[in-house]
C-alpha cells in the first residue's frame, strides 16, 4: 500500500470534499465514500484504550479497559443498520480475529479472581440471587453457591509498556487497513483521525499516513447546522443559538492539541472551491499525487457545484445572528474574494 488518506473536520466543515477529490485520482480506494472509521476515536474506542492503560493504569482500570474496548468493537462489527456500524461487511469478516489477537497481546496476565466492577449486579444476576435466595434461607445459609458475577472469566490484567502498547496497536491498525484495502495502492478512511487526536498519529503511523483537515467559515457552519440540517432530518451535536454557538465553536477550536506532524495538512473548504487549481496542486504535492493521476477530475468533487453551499448567510434576515458571530468568531472567518447571494433553499447534499 502506498497511502493511507484521511479526511477530517469539525463537524460541518466540508471533509468530505477531500474524500471526494482524492476518489477522482488513480488506483483510490473508496467503496463506502463518505462512510465515517470512527474505531479509533469513539467513546471506549482504541484511543480511550491508550488513555486507560497508559494513563494512572491499574488492574481493575485495565481489566475494564480491555473489555470496554472488545465489547465496543463487536458492537461496531454487529450491529448492521448503525450507521457507524457494521464491520462484518464494512472492513470484512476477519475484523474481530484480528481484534481478538490484538486483545490477547496486550494481556499479561488471566487469573481467576474478581473486584467491585465484577460484582455489580445487572438483570442476569439479580434473577440468579433471587432464585437462590430460598434455599440459603431453607439451609439457614449452611448451601454455599459460586459466588454470582458480572464476568466468569477472571481478571484480563494489562500492563504495558508505551513501546509494547505502540507496537502492538500499530499491528492492529495496520491488519485492518489491509483488511479493508483488498489490496488497493491507496486508501481513503474518512474521519479515521479527528483534528483533536492528531497529536498521537506519529505514535501509530509511518509516512503512508497522509491527514488533511478541513476548515470552514463558522457562519456557514451555523447557517447549515439550525436552517438546512434540521429541516432534513440531519442531526450535528451543535448549539443553535446563536451566542452558544460561537461559545461552544471556540471551546472546541481551542481545545484542539495541535501537531507539527509531516503527515498533516491543514485546507480550507473555501478555498477549494475559490482557489480550486492552486489548493488542488497543493494537495497533490502533500499526497505525492501526478497530474496525470487526476483521472476523473470533477467527478467527484466539482467546485462550480459546491459553491452553492458557501456565502449562506449574505441575507438581511440573518444579519443579527451572523454579526454576533462575526464578532466572536471573527479569527475563524474566511475572507471571501467576492460576494454572493446563495440561497440557504439551494444547498447541494452529496452522497
Amino acid at each position: 500500500m502506498d497511502r493511507i488518506i484521511v479526511s477530517t473536520g469539525y463537524m460541518g466543515s466540508g471533509s468530505s470534499a477531500i474524500t471526494d477529490l482524492v476518489a477522482e485520482f488513480k488506483d483510490c480506494q473508496n467503496e463506502f465514500k463518505s462512510y465515517e472509521y470512527i474505531l479509533l476515536h469513539c467513546p471506549n474506542g482504541l484511543f480511550d484504550l491508550e488513555d486507560k492503560l497508559l494513563l494512572g493504569n491499574n488492574a481493575i482500570r485495565s481489566d475494564e479497559a480491555i473489555r470496554t474496548f472488545y465489547n465496543h468493537m463487536k458492537k461496531l462489527y454487529d450491529k448492521k443498520f448503525w450507521w457507524v456500524g457494521n464491520y462484518k461487511k464494512v472492513i470484512g469478516p476477519n475484523f474481530m480475529k484480528i481484534t481478538d489477537e490484538y486483545v490477547n497481546s496486550l494481556i499479561n496476565f488471566n487469573y481467576d479472581s474478581y473486584w467491585y466492577t465484577h460484582e455489580e449486579v445487572n438483570t442476569k444476576m439479580f434473577m440468579k440471587l433471587l432464585i437462590r435466595k430460598p434455599f440459603k434461607i431453607l439451609s439457614r445459609n449452611k448451601l454455599k453457591f459460586k459466588k454470582v458475577l458480572r464476568y466468569n472469566d477472571g481478571m484480563k490484567i494489562c500492563l504495558p509498556s508505551k513501546d509494547e502498547f505502540y507496537d502492538k496497536s500499530k499491528k492492529y491498525i495496520n491488519n485492518i487497513i489491509e483488511e479493508i484495502s483488498k489490496g488497493k495502492k491507496n486508501i481513503i478512511l474518512d474521519q479515521l483521525l479527528l483534528p483533536f487526536n492528531l497529536y498521537r498519529v506519529d505514535n501509530y503511523f509511518d509516512d503512508k499516513l497522509k491527514v488533511i483537515v478541513v476548515e470552514r467559515d463558522p457562519r456557514d457552519v451555523f447557517m447549515l447546522n439550525k436552517y438546512i440540517w434540521p429541516q432534513k432530518q440531519y442531526c450535528v451535536p451543535m448549539p443553535q443559538d446563536v451566542d452558544s454557538f460561537c461559545e461552544y465553536y471556540k471551546r472546541m477550536r481551542e481545545s484542539e492539541i495541535k501537531t507539527d506532524s509531516n503527515k498533516v495538512l491543514r485546507v480550507k473548504f473555501e478555498d477549494l472551491i475559490y482557489n480550486y487549481e492552486k489548493e488542488v496542486e497543493k494537495i497533490k504535492k502533500f499526497l505525492g499525487f501526478k497530474d496525470s493521476e487526476h483521472i476523473a477530475k470533477k467527478t467527484r468533487f466539482n467546485p462550480e457545484i459546491s459553491i452553492k453551499n458557501t456565502q449562506l448567510f449574505n441575507n438581511e434576515i440573518y444579519k443579527e445572528e451572523i454579526s454576533v458571530i462575526e464578532e466572536k468568531l471573527k479569527d475563524y472567518l474566511y475572507d471571501f474574494p467576492y460576494e454572493l447571494d446563495n440561497n440557504v433553499k439551494e444547498t447541494i447534499e452529496f452522497e
